[in-house]
């Protein structure tokens, strides 16, 4: 069945090309709600609600995301995500044990587990995209084994030998592996990055972390001759003051340069990325805003003793959809769902519970 009508393309739908924003709706209020009962029945249950706790969640933000006034929707059903979650654990559970008998086969089993885990991250993407939906049409994702391996884990292994030189080329081909094989309604995304971008980004944000270190180390020097030479506190004080404040920059210098980074590369790969004869994607991500953010957020939670989770989550959520834009072709409006096997959950919540999970955006 042919997914899309002819490919020819003409003046008028030329025209008719017609530019669309994300929009984002949820409420900080609202999810706060769902966020605290959510928490509250996974802890008395042990655990076992929070495959529910996951669904209601995913579905409430995808729910509220829209384009061009149609929400995405998820599909997946608790049920699915409680069985992938059962067999994770049991297996988390018997890598742990092993790895408890003998420090030799910790090795063994980590040195599997290096190796399992490009599939692990194939069958996270392959679930998630296939539960997600827009205007009844599903994503998919067509990456294997081989390809992850190699993307994944040989190549970030290689760039160990160039000292990590090759590391923002490794990223630009990991980011190349995910996009180009997802499609939406049987047509794959085509993506052309550059790889001097990624390099850019990473020399940028380097020199962000050490700028802002070697201010901060002028600064603390200045500030304790001061008081060495005036007498004003003791050289414990110093000392402390000078901890706190250097502990400080230097969390600053890594959120900056991450904010530097993040920004750079969202942008430069929605502007690389399209949907053929479907879609093209814009992203208008700005350091600053993007940092105070950042900031924010992780202040307001640190204060509330994580109370504050929703309301970051919401804020951030409706950030990164006011910066992003699409321009849509008329052809997209004829995309129909295409046929697709069932994937299993186990990969996407192995994937979380070992800490190999996978972002996209």
């Amino acid at each position: 069945m042919d997914n899309i009508a002819s490919s020819d393309s003409s003046p008028i739908e030329t025209t008719r090309q017609r530019p669309a924003k994300v929009q984002f709706s949820g409420q900080a209020g609202e999810f706060f709600g769902i966020w605290i009962v959510n928490l509250l029945l996974s802890i008395v249950t042990l655990g076992i609600y929070s495959a529910w706790a996951k669904v209601r969640t995913t579905q409430y933000f995808y729910g509220h995301t829209r384009i061009e006034q149609q929400p995405f929707r998820y599909l997946a059903t608790p049920m699915q995500i409680l069985k992938g979650r059962i067999i994770a654990v049991i297996i988390f559970a018997l890598f742990t044990v092993a790895s408890m008998l003998s420090p030799v086969l910790a090795v063994l089993l980590a040195m599997l587990f290096m190796f399992a885990s490009p599939w692990l991250i194939v069958q996270s993407l392959k679930f998630n995209m296939r539960m997600t939906s827009y205007r009844n049409v599903r994503f998919a994702f067509h990456g294997d084994y081989v390809g992850a391996l190699k993307y994944f884990v040989l190549l970030p292994v290689l760039s160990v030998f160039t000292l990590y030189l090759a590391m923002p080329w490794v990223l630009k081909k990991i980011d190349h592996f995910i996009c180009t094989n997802i499609s939406f309604g049987g047509v794959k995304m085509q993506v052309n990055t550059d790889t001097s971008s990624y390099y850019i980004a990473a020399l940028v944000a380097a020199a962000a972390v050490f700028g802002v270190m070697t201010v901060a180390a002028i600064i603390g020097v200045v500030l304790i001759g001061i008081m060495a030479a005036t007498g004003a506190g003791s050289a414990g004080a110093a000392i402390f003051l000078g901890s706190a404040g250097f502990f400080v920059m230097y969390f600053f210098a890594f959120t900056l340069s991450a904010a530097i980074y993040h920004c750079m590369i969202r942008n430069h790969l929605f502007e690389r990325t399209e949907l053929p004869e479907v879609a093209k994607f814009k992203s208008k991500m700005e350091v600053m805003p993007y940092l105070l953010l950042t900031v924010t957020n992780l202040v307001a939670i640190v204060l509330t003793l994580g109370l504050a989770y929703p309301w970051a989550k919401v804020r951030k959520t409706a950030y990164l959809a006011s910066v992003t834009e699409l321009l849509i072709y008329p052809k997209a409006d004829t995309l129909v769902d295409e046929q697709q096997a069932d994937s299993s959950a186990f990969g996407e919540e192995a994937a979380g519970l070992f800490d190999v999970d996978v972002s996209l955006a």
